[in-house]
Order: C-alpha cells, then structure tokens, then sequence
C-alpha cells in the first residue's frame, strides 16, 4: 500500500494513466504488534481505516506513518482495490515486490487469453518504509517515463529495462503476459 500508492501519486501528478492494486487476499497493515497486523477487506474506504485506526490507537499510528499514508491514499483514491478482480486492461503493470510479481504473473497464468492483447509487467523490488517508498517512486517515474517515449515499447523494452537496471543499481524482472 505504502510502495504503490506513492509510485500512484508520482506518477499521476506526471499526467499518466495510472491505477494501484493490492494482490493479497486482505489489506494488511501493521498492528501494535508483529503478529496482530490491523486487516481490512478490499473496497473499504481509506477514511474507514484511517478513523478506526485513529480510535484504536491515535499516537501510534501517528508515530510509525501509518496515519500520514493513510491520508496520502485517501487523497489519491477512494478505497483499496485487488488486482484479481478488476476488469480493466493494462499496457504495463508495475510491481513493488517480487512476490506480487509473482501473484501477477500467476493470476495470468491461471486464465486464458481472450483478447490477445501483451501486458508487460515488471517488478522493481522496493522495501517497504516511507524512505525506499519515495526513491522507489522517484525511479518508477524515470523508468515510465523512458517507456513512454518509445516508439515501439515491445521491440525497446528488454534493452530499455537493461539499462535502467544498470543506471539504478536495482534488478528488474520483466515478462510479457496477455489478456
């Protein structure tokens, strides 16, 4: 929620197309402890969750960001949303971790192609606090911005993502997938 939403509002703010998605089976966000994390269904609204966790714990969430981001989300869009129930198309799907990566390109597998049409989705791992959230978006938002001047992103993209990859000092996974 942290990663994505910040690469969303970067990105948006540059005048691209861009909608985020959590790929989990629950919002998951962290509790008082490791192993209580606060979970909320898909489509709750981010003003739901931020209230309830300014109830249950005001000074807490304030303390670890969690309240701030929250606000930030709510800013940007209405409610979370999960990948594996949209119906929209994409061109280019970003993933944050290699594990959603993986659920991405499962949930493609899992389902046959109706429409023949590619979806490059790529991973670039960011971890996940406030600081490597904001770098991670600063470098999503170079790396689509150069996708975008592409003339022919299916022929540009391996060497394109090659080069980033040098420049950032970061691995990125790509794969081509269809609807």
């Amino acid at each position: 929620m942290n990663r994505s939403m910040e690469a969303h509002a970067f990105l948006v703010k540059k005048g691209f197309k861009v909608k985020s998605y959590g790929t989990g089976e629950k919002v998951k966000l962290p509790g008082a402890s490791a192993d209580r994390p606060n979970c909320y269904e898909f489509g709750v609204p981010y003003d739901d969750i931020y209230n309830d966790l300014l109830e249950k714990d005001k000074s807490y969430y304030t303390q670890n960001g969690i309240l701030h981001m929250l606000d930030r989300n709510r800013r940007i869009k209405h409610c979370p949303e999960k990948f594996q129930i949209s119906a929209e198309r994409f061109d280019v799907i970003i993933t944050c971790e290699e594990r959603v990566y993986d659920q991405v390109i499962e949930w493609f597998g899992s389902r046959r192609s109706v429409y023949n049409q590619p979806v490059h989705v790529i991973n670039m791992d960011i971890q996940d606090n406030h600081e490597e959230a904001t770098i991670g978006a600063f470098l999503i938002s170079d790396m689509v911005t150069k996708m975008a001047q592409s003339d022919d992103l299916d022929n540009d993209i391996d060497e394109l993502l090659h080069e980033f990859e040098a420049k950032c000092h970061r691995p990125i996974l790509n794969c081509i997938m269809f609807y």
